[in-house]
Formats: C-alpha cells, structure tokens, sequence
C-alpha cells in the first residue's frame, strides 16, 4: 500500500420517464453538457446523467437512501479530463418510480451497475464510490473483477462488521449531546412520514462533525435540503426502506468482511480520505491496505465530502493516480 499526505491547497420531484437516448449517442457524444437516459430494470428504469469527455468513469453515490444529486455540481469539476457517468441508485432520487423496496438488494444494485455499464456500451470502465458507493463498487469488482479498470474509493464506508463498531463508537463520541435531539427527531412522527424540514433537520446534527469548514457544511445542507424537497415524502420513505434492506445484506450480516476478499484483487485503485473525516481513518487505511498495492491518499484539512471540500486536491490525486497506472500498463505491456 502506496501512503501519501496532500496539504490542503487554495487551490427532485420525480421527473417524468426522460425520452430514450441509445447507449451509443451518450458514450460517443461527449459533451460540455449533460445527456440524461433511462434503462430499464424489470419493472422500474434508472436514471443515468451522463457528462464530460476522456477516461469513462461511473459514479456511485453513498448514502445508501440518497441519490446522486448530492455529488453536484461539484463533481462535475472532473468532466473536462473524464467521462462521468452518474446514475440513481433502484429505489432512490429518480429511479424510485414502480420500485417495491423489498425487491431491491445487495444483488440486485451490483446487476443494475453492470446493466449500466452494458447501457453505455464499456468493456471496463472506472468506479468511483463515494461513502457508501464505495461498497458497491468493491461488491462489483469481486463479483467482476475483469469489468473494472480503476477503483478510486473516496471517503469510503466501512466493508467489515468490525470497521462498522469502530465507525457507531466514534460516531456516538463526535456527536455527544447532539445524538439526544437527534434520536428525539427521528423518533418523531414528521421524521418517520418523510417530512422533508426534519429530514433535514436530522441530517443538520448527522453531518455536523462531517466537514471541516463551515461554509462547506452550509453549502452541503442547501443541497440536500433541495434534495429532500424534490424526493418528497414518499421517495424519502421508499429509499429509507431501501437503506435498510442493503444494511440488512451487507453490515447487519454476521461475520460481514470484505477484507479478506479484497487481497485477490488486482484492480489498480486509489484510496481518498480526510483527516477531518468522520469515518475513522482506519476504515481507509484498512480497505487500502488489503488491496494489493493500492495508493492510499489523505487530504489534509478535509472531512467526509472530498470532492467538495477539496476539489483541487481530489484532481490532483487522481491525474497522479491515472498517470502512474498508465504506465505501469504500458510497461507490462
């Protein structure tokens, strides 16, 4: 495991179904502005927002009950060196219409994450998970290993029953008196119907201790709160049984461990942290260290929102991470 320390630089109400647009014009038709789609998966379709030119890289949101929107406008910094590929995870954001939540499952995302690489026509694309998205993208990569050509984990949730106890015992010491009127909101009867205001109101306290800068914190929570107004109560209750069905799959499952697993992958990858990160840096250090000669980053002055917080910094590792793993490939070659 390759380490490296990067100093702080200056540097949806649902939508109607969008009209077709083939996998063909959206993989070719690179473009300074996005191109939106749909595929269809049994019963439901997700929505997929396409933008960018270069390096073809799908991108997984955390949560598990958010949805892309979260990750704009600023990850679309990246779209003038990459190919950006964002979809709404079944159930959640834009693809939460004609969506049981008890048929949605680990296995279920990991094959509408290939039926999206199918969609836009990608041999081996990129992933990058952020937070939860993380999770998702190493359950493809060892269900697929050959269908990924770069991981870039950012900010990632735990993959280990054992990192998930490390994460609550740091969580509930972040957030102290604040997990009280936390709990208060979300047992109340606004919370449990999806209320959008306490929605945000829960996330307010959740996020608190996730972003080093106030400024970014704030610009975090209009976003979200935007958000929840456009999801509405129904898509907030859909996709919260959503996150609990996954959480079901993955760390509520006894003995859950991914680690062991990630030793048998030879997917070139990039860990992205923060040092103000409110998921402990050992979660990072844990998944970076068990993939063979992954590149573990952690930005200095940075918590949980990487891509936000840290835009210049974020390019730079990744423009480093691109570089070196393309010529290591071509020396093998």
């Amino acid at each position: 495991m390759r380490h490296r320390f990067i100093a702080a630089s200056i540097a949806a109400a649902l939508i109607p179904s969008l009209p077709a647009v083939s996998a063909r014009a959206v993989q070719t038709e690179h473009s300074a502005e996005p191109l939106e789609s749909r595929i269809q998966v049994g019963s439901a379709s997700l929505y997929c927002r396409a933008i960018g030119r270069g390096q073809p890289v799908i991108v997984l949101h955390g949560g598990p009950d958010f949805d892309h929107g979260y990750l704009l406008p600023d990850m679309d910094r990246l779209k003038d060196a990459f190919h950006l590929i964002y979809y709404d995870q079944r159930g959640r954001g834009r693809s939460a219409d004609h969506v049981h939540p008890e048929d949605v499952t680990l296995t279920s995302d990991v094959d509408d994450l290939d039926k999206v690489r199918q969609h836009f026509r990608l041999d081996a694309p990129a992933l990058l998970g952020h937070s939860w998205g993380a999770v998702l993208a190493l359950e493809y990569a060892l269900r697929h290993p050959t269908l990924v050509s770069h991981l870039i984990l950012m900010n990632p949730a735990p993959v280990s029953a054992s990192d998930v106890a490390v994460l609550r015992k740091a969580y509930l010491e972040k957030l102290g008196a604040d997990m009280d009127r936390q709990k208060e909101i979300v047992a109340s009867a606004a919370y449990q119907a999806g209320d959008p205001e306490a929605v945000t109101a829960r996330y307010r306290i959740h996020f608190k201790p996730a972003l080093k800068r106030l400024e970014d914190y704030e610009r975090l929570m209009a976003t979200m709160k935007a958000g929840f107004i456009s999801q509405g109560r129904e898509g907030i209750v859909k996709a919260r049984a959503v996150e609990d069905q996954l959480y079901r799959d993955t760390w509520q499952v006894a003995g859950y461990d991914l680690l062991p697993k990630l030793r048998g992958l030879s997917i070139p990858t990039l860990v992205i942290t923060g040092d103000h990160d409110f998921i402990p840096a050992e979660v990072a250090e844990h998944i970076a260290r068990a993939i063979p000669n992954a590149t573990l980053v952690t930005i200095r002055d940075c918590g949980h929102f990487a891509y936000l917080e840290r835009a210049g910094d974020v390019r730079n590792a990744l423009d480093d991470f691109f570089r070196r793993t393309t010529r290591s490939t071509q020396r093998q070659r």
